[in-house]
């Protein structure tokens, strides 16, 4: 059933989609950048947006490249163990659900970082917050980066260094002018052409097939094997999967571009409702990634599919071109660039504010920036991250965005989520204790990814790794946790006791006003 899509010649009808997506998104940017003028608006949207917008967005921040390209071409190469980035993904909610999403709301203001330093000495727990914010947002820009590049060099025939650097300005545009409103509405958009472009693709394949799922399964197994419908293809050590599991479970409730959409909501009880939106959409997408990893194996076929982009990652756009030709190719086209576009302007608006925030104005100048300074940093900020997301990029030509997002929440997982837990629901956590947690996070889950068999065999082309795991969470979350306890004993700071009673008692006043309406 194999044929063979025809891609890298410039197609009018696909630069028609992506002209239409570009004029709409930059006319939100228009538009929000007319009410963007102080800092809450820039990293907050004013705190104006309602539970049903925030679910949009959160689902559209989250569906990433990742979810799109990289699910579909691992599972379109590797069959059954690609869908464990589906299933990681979609568990991790309900931590956030229960959690992390009311606390972070009532406690915290832009980022991350405010909750955690909420009751401690500020200045270390937000150079070490910075430190795993930026690591985790350099690793998710890189499989984004590289998703757009692959995407547009394949669809337009440009070289792919040149992609990259137009995704990196497009993003630098949405997120100088607009801020967080034009990226809650990019992100709203983006989530809508999802969902909508994957529902038309797998409804598509499924007609191939008579609407029967099982039918599909069974041409795989015909055509590849039975393998392909049984784990162990792609991930064969079962610590790996364990480890890979943890990270995409616990690193969703690390990722500073998701956490900080809860401060976008007025208050509590809508950051909850936001969050139960985006995991019905989020899980509704998943389970269409199952059709078009299946459906892309068997109606293009593994081989083609490498032939084109050595990490699968063009499986879903040559499955559209397939089905429908070259106008479906370019609406699917556009509708992947406007999920990178969306997660990138995330992406940068959290990095941005890390360092605009959580370094400008709350350490170096002590919470108390000049006026209109921290609004003029974080778009200096967002130059620079645009810039070494350009880079990046071109330096990982070629990697699965599924897998480079997986070491990302690796990172958020070690570094963020450890330190968010402990400073929320244990009451003897201690500055160095949480300072201590996220830079030892942050830097053993960088040192075990280096000395990787995913860096040191599959990049470096080494024979063996000097450690045995592709993503080293099973080991660097507890690390994490037993380094923010041991020296939280060791150097408590009984003032720390005394302000979390404070603000226990100020989080518990906030939702008993939102519960009595």
């Amino acid at each position: 059933m194999n044929e063979t899509p025809r891609f890298g010649t410039p197609d009018p009808v696909a630069i028609a989609f992506f002209g239409v997506f570009i004029a709409i998104t930059l006319g939100i940017t228009w538009w929000a950048a007319r009410r963007t003028r102080t800092a809450e608006h820039f990293y907050a949207a004013g705190r104006s947006v309602t539970a049903g917008q925030n679910g949009f967005a959160l689902a559209g921040d989250y569906m990433s490249a990742a979810s799109f390209l990289g699910i579909a071409g691992l599972v379109s190469t590797s069959g059954f163990d690609g869908l464990i980035y589906s299933t990681g993904w979609l568990v991790g909610w309900p931590v956030v659900v229960f959690l992390i999403a009311e606390p972070l709301r009532n406690l915290g203001r832009y980022t991350f970082a405010d909750v955690v330093a909420a009751r401690l000495d500020p200045t270390p727990v937000r150079v070490s917050a910075a430190y795993g914010t930026l690591a985790t947002i350099a690793f998710y820009l890189i499989a984004q980066m590289v998703g757009a590049g692959s995407l547009i060099r394949l669809l337009f025939g440009i070289p792919y260094e040149s992609a990259v650097i137009i995704v990196g300005f497009a993003m630098m545009a949405y997120v100088l002018f607009g801020g967080m409103l034009a990226t809650t509405w990019v992100q709203i958009v983006k989530a809508v052409l999802l969902l909508g472009g994957a529902a038309l693709l797998a409804g598509l394949v499924l007609s191939r097939f008579g609407f029967d799922p099982r039918a599909l399964f069974a041409a795989a197994a015909q055509a590849h094997g039975q393998a392909v419908l049984a784990p162990g293809k792609l991930v064969s050590n079962p610590w790996d999967a364990i480890s890979l599991g943890l990270a995409l479970m616990f690193g969703t409730a690390g990722l500073p571009h998701i956490l900080m959409r809860f401060y976008t909501v007025p208050d509590a009880k809508a950051a909850r409702q936001s969050v139960f939106i985006a995991t019905g959409l989020i899980g509704l997408f998943y389970l269409m990634t199952f059709v078009l990893g299946f459906g892309a194996m068997v109606l293009v076929g593994p081989e083609v599919i490498r032939s084109i982009d050595a990490g699968g990652n063009m499986a879903a756009p040559m499955l559209a071109e397939l089905l429908g030709g070259r106008p479906f190719l370019g609406f699917i086209a556009a509708v992947a660039f406007a999920t990178i576009l969306a997660v990138v302007a995330g992406l940068a608006l959290s990095g941005a504010a890390a360092i605009s925030h959580d370094l400008w104005a709350s350490v170096i100048r002590r919470g108390n920036p000049r006026p209109g300074e921290e609004l003029k940093v974080a778009r200096l900020a967002t130059i620079g991250l645009a810039l070494v997301a350009i880079a990046l990029g071109v330096a990982f030509k070629g990697q699965n965005v599924a897998f480079m997002v997986g070491l990302a929440f690796a990172i958020a997982a070690s570094a963020n989520f450890p330190a968010l837990v402990l400073s929320v629901f244990w009451r003897r956590t201690s500055t160095a204790g949480a300072a201590a947690s996220m830079i030892v996070g942050t830097t053993a889950t960088l040192a075990l990814i280096a000395l990787s068999p995913a860096v040191q065999v599959d990049l470096l082309h080494h024979e063996s790794a000097f450690f045995p795991l592709k993503n080293p969470a099973l080991v660097t979350i507890p690390l994490s946790f037993a380094t923010g306890i041991v020296v939280s004993l060791l150097f408590p700071r009984r003032i720390a006791a005394d302000a979390q009673a404070r603000e226990t008692a100020r989080s518990e006043e906030l939702d008993t006003k939102v519960l009595l309406g």
